[in-house]
């Protein structure tokens, strides 16, 4: 039996940026005229994510992840997708940063704070105990 003949993975791996870079078109369009429900369709796999994170965690797979790309590869990717992508993130973010931290700057600001101490004073730290405890009470109704 001769093996498969299958082409360099250089050939390959250009192939695919050439036409995957060429399809934000195409995207752009799926995106805008589907008619399934992303929210719904996502709820209901809940329980694969589940399953799948689970079996992937007890196998070990993203620490062995985390050791094959290594800070290498972490470091060129971010360093030449990140800048760009992350200024465009927070551009587009704002309002949806703004509805998000409201609720919470709300419960800061209702939160009644002990008598500030001088400095290094355990009073201070109660401060912050306060807002954390008043926080974490509120994320748990969320």
């Amino acid at each position: 039996m001769a093996a498969a003949v299958v082409p360099s993975v250089s050939r390959v791996a250009a192939k695919w940026a050439r036409r995957a870079a060429s399809a934000s078109g195409e995207y752009e369009e799926g995106v805008r005229m589907t008619t399934r429900s992303w929210a719904a369709a996502a709820g209901a796999s809940e329980q694969n994510y589940r399953t799948a994170v689970t079996a992937a965690s007890a196998a070990g797979r993203y620490g062995k992840g985390i050791t094959r790309a290594g800070d290498g590869k972490w470091k060129k990717n971010t360093m030449e997708k990140g800048p760009g992508r992350f200024s465009q993130g927070v551009a587009v973010s704002e309002a949806d940063y703004s509805s998000q931290i409201a609720p919470f700057l709300d419960v800061i600001s209702k939160t009644d704070l002990p008598p500030r101490g001088p400095a290094g004073a355990e009073a201070n730290y109660n401060r912050s105990a306060a807002i954390g405890k008043a926080l974490r009470a509120f994320s748990q109704t969320r």
